[in-house]
């Protein structure tokens, strides 16, 4: 029987020798709760989603590349982010030539 659970998420991005701080300019945008099968298939759905939400935003506001981001994804009543059951880092492509 295929189950549902609430998968948490977080974006953070790197903030120098400090770590790593909640991801933009409005922190509550990039965390949030997404519904799917309890299963690795719906783990993959939710990132896939917030990769795609991402990805849509850094072309709105003109970038054409990834931005350094980690999203840490985890179920609702697993905790916090150090408790993620995935995590899946972004970086920018190293080959692109700076203009």
């Amino acid at each position: 029987m295929n189950t549902e659970t609430d998968w948490v998420y977080r974006v953070f991005e790197p903030h120098g020798s400090q770590g790593w701080r909640p991801y933009g300019s409005d922190p509550e945008r990039w965390q949030g709760v997404i519904t799917a099968s309890d299963s690795p298939e719906g783990a993959k759905y939710a990132i896939g989603r917030i990769v795609g939400d991402l990805m849509t935003e850094w072309r709105r506001i003109g970038l054409h590349h990834a931005m350094h981001v980690r999203v840490f994804l985890w179920h609702e009543e697993a905790g916090d982010a150090k408790d993620a059951n995935f995590i899946v880092e972004l970086r920018p492509r190293s080959d692109i030539d700076a203009a």
